[in-house]
């Protein structure tokens, strides 16, 4: 790992680190005595308390982000890759499978994997890369049947297919010994200040409106799924970036497939509202919310237990508690 920077501390480089899962890295990497040097396009006050350094990653050349991690005042340690390149373009369209939105996902994702693994590589520090991958690498659940990182993954969306091919370019290069890297697969996430692409983020600011006497009707499909606090998953990247474990890819979840139904009644029970207005879709994909082509997801979680030190700390109740109290008071 790369000498402390000269403030005498580990340096952590965010990528993505204004987003909704990069600033709880940040804070994650702060908390453990890091310097933490935030990546974006653009600086957001929520992490204003962190070096930044402006960036588009989308276009950024593997020389521009060799001399960020290599710069005086910098020194990468540790450089965790928190974007999520669905927002290059529109995720419900490339989930369709037009060919053109997944050209721009795989381009987008895969494309910041090579320019990463291209900068690192002549490192001499080698710092440590933690790359975000997603659950849904694996494709399409099997009800009751948790995913372990040993399932051969078969995406079934260009989203899909484009984190998978992003997580494999890093992993290859680890094992190759070109660069010291991990990939984590997330399940859904949820707690403080959600993605607004996501379920809870959706739901969110109708619960507002809902306590404001809007009418509330949800709809929900007949789906189990993992969640994990995005708390959760920012004290798991440091755990994967302080273990001996390059070339490995780690599930990260709760190890629980929770009815959709929960779910949102502990969301109406956060926002104390009753669940009156909770119906169920008796045919998936019709309708009701629906994940990316997965009626049941279930993390395997053992492997992150035994060689990260990995252990959920949030319950999903209390994370659903802490999003709502979150959004509340930072309106």
């Amino acid at each position: 790992m790369q000498d402390p920077a000269p403030s005498g501390h580990p340096t952590a480089v965010v990528l993505g680190g204004t987003g909704c899962v990069g600033r709880h890295v940040c804070t994650a990497f702060a908390r453990h005595g890091y310097r933490v040097v935030v990546v974006a396009r653009r600086p957001a006050p929520h992490v204003a308390e962190h070096m930044f350094r402006p960036l588009n990653l989308l276009t950024a050349s593997a020389a521009e982000l060799d001399a960020l991690f290599r710069d005086a005042d910098v020194r990468a340690s540790v450089v965790v890759n928190a974007t999520d390149m669905a927002g290059a373009t529109d995720l419900t369209s490339a989930a369709d499978g037009g060919a053109g939105r997944a050209a721009e996902l795989l381009a987008a994702n895969e494309g910041l994997a090579r320019t990463l693994v291209a900068a690192l590589e002549g490192n001499p520090g080698r710092p440590r890369l933690v790359h975000i991958g997603t659950i849904h690498e694996y494709g399409p659940g099997q009800a009751g049947v948790p995913f372990h990182e040993e399932i051969e993954p078969r995406p079934a969306n260009a989203y899909a297919d484009a984190k998978l091919a992003a997580s494999r370019t890093i992993l290859d290069a680890a094992r190759a010994g070109r660069v010291d890297g991990v990939a984590l697969r997330l399940v859904n996430t949820c707690g403080p200040y959600p993605t607004p692409a996501g379920f809870p983020g959706k739901l969110l600011p109708r619960l507002r409106a809902a306590r404001q006497d809007a009418e509330l009707s949800v709809r929900v499909v007949d789906a189990r799924r993992d969640w994990i606090d995005v708390r959760d998953v920012a004290e798991a990247c440091v755990l994967a970036a302080e273990r001996p474990v390059s070339g490995r890819v780690f599930n990260i979840g709760s190890g629980i497939a929770v009815p959709m139904r929960e779910l949102v009644a502990h969301c109406l029970s956060a926002a104390g509202l009753p669940d009156s207005g909770v119906t169920e879709e008796d045919r998936p994909g019709r309708g009701g919310v629906r994940g990316l082509g997965a009626d049941w997801i279930q993390a395997d979680i053992r492997l992150a237990r035994d060689l990260l030190g990995f252990a959920p700390r949030f319950g999903l109740r209390q994370s659903l508690q802490d999003m709502w109290d979150a959004g509340a008071t930072s309106r």
